[in-house]
C-alpha cells in the first residue's frame, strides 16, 4: 500500500533545472516518436526531412525537461503508482530548427483527496532561450494512487475547462502508431521503464508496455495540425488534454476535432472503439506569420 504523501521531502526537492541544446537531428527524432511519416495518406515529409524541417510544437513538452525527474527517490514519490492526468502546453514562440533551451520546473500545487485516496500534484514548466524570452509554458497533474491522507486541501486551484460541444464533429483524423512507438519515442528522454518493460507493466496491472501519455498528446497534436491547421505546425499554439485510457503500441488512434473559428475541441479514441484515450481537448490556433 502507497504511503500517505511526504509533502516536506517533494517540495524541498529541487527539480534540476535542465539546458538543452537540440538540432534538426532531435526534432525528426521527436517527431518519428510521436508517429511522423507511418500513414500513406498524409505526406509528412516536412516534419522528418531537415530541409524545410517543421518543429512539432508538442516537442517543447519535452525539451527543458529533466525526463521523469519523479523516479529520483530524493523526491520522496513512489513513481510506479503515478498516473499522467492532464497536460496543458502553451507556445509563446513556434520552436526554431535548433537551439538551446532552459527549462525551469516546479511543484506548484498539491492536494490530497483522503486516505488510500489519490493524491494530486501539479507542475508547472517555462522554457525560455539563452536570453530569457519565454518560448513555452506547461502545466501537468499527476494522480499518485493511494497517497492521499496527509491532511492537504482537497482540491488543486482551478484552471479553465472547455467542454467539448454538444453536437457531431466537425471531422475525424485517424493515425497509426507502430509496434516500436514506445520505443522510439524514448529516444527523446522519457526513460520511464513503464513504457518499455513488460515486467514493469505488469506489475501495475497493464497486459504489455503502454504508449507514453506525451507521445499519446503528440499524435494528436499532428491529427489537429493536418486536420484543422492546413499542416503548419506552427500554427499550434496552445493544447490542454486530459489522459483518460492508455493507448499501446500499434493502436490506430481517432481524433474527433470540433472547429469554433481558432478555438478547436477535440477526444480521441483507439482503433475505432468508444474508448477515448484523450477527453475535454482544447486547443487554439493561430495563423503562422502572427
Amino acid at each position: 500500500m502507497t504511503a500517505p504523501l511526504d509533502t516536506e521531502k517533494l517540495l524541498s526537492y529541487s527539480i534540476p533545472q535542465t539546458h538543452d541544446d537540440y538540432d534538426p537531428r532531435d526534432a525528426i527524432i521527436y517527431a518519428l516518436g510521436v508517429g511522423a511519416g507511418l500513414t500513406s495518406e498524409i505526406d509528412e515529409t516536412s516534419l522528418i526531412f531537415e530541409r524545410g524541417l517543421q518543429v512539432l510544437p508538442t516537442m517543447a513538452l519535452v525539451l527543458g525537461t529533466p525526463g521523469f525527474w519523479a523516479m529520483d527517490p530524493a523526491t520522496g514519490l513512489d513513481w510506479l503508482s503515478i498516473l499522467h492526468g492532464e497536460q496543458r502546453l502553451k507556445i509563446h514562440a513556434p520552436l526554431e530548427t535548433a537551439g538551446t533551451l532552459i527549462g525551469t520546473t516546479k511543484v506548484t500545487d498539491i492536494a490530497d483527496k483522503g486516505p488510500g485516496k489519490p493524491a494530486l500534484i501539479r507542475a508547472k514548466k517555462e522554457v525560455r532561450t539563452l536570453s530569457g524570452l519565454l518560448v513555452a509554458e506547461t502545466s501537468e497533474i499527476w494522480f499518485i494512487q493511494g497517497a492521499g491522507g496527509f491532511g492537504g486541501e482537497r482540491s488543486l486551484p482551478a484552471e479553465p475547462q472547455f467542454p467539448i460541444p454538444d453536437r457531431d464533429p466537425d471531422l475525424e483524423v485517424v493515425l497509426p502508431t507502430c509496434l516500436a512507438q514506445a520505443a522510439i519515442y524514448r529516444l527523446s528522454g522519457d526513460r520511464n521503464p513503464l513504457h518499455i518493460d513488460p515486467e514493469t507493466a505488469a506489475s501495475v496491472g497493464f497486459d504489455r508496455p503502454i504508449l507514453h501519455g506525451l507521445g499519446t498528446m503528440g499524435i494528436v497534436a499532428r491529427a489537429l495540425i493536418h486536420g484543422a491547421c492546413g499542416g503548419v505546425a506552427a500554427s499550434l499554439r496552445e493544447m490542454n488534454v486530459r489522459f483518460t485510457a492508455p493507448v499501446y503500441p500499434g493502436d490506430d488512434i481517432h481524433t474527433h476535432i470540433w472547429q469554433d473559428g481558432d478555438t478547436l475541441h477535440f477526444r480521441a479514441f483507439r482503433n475505432g472503439t468508444q474508448e477515448r484515450v484523450i477527453d475535454n481537448g482544447f486547443a487554439r490556433v493561430v495563423h503562422a506569420a502572427a
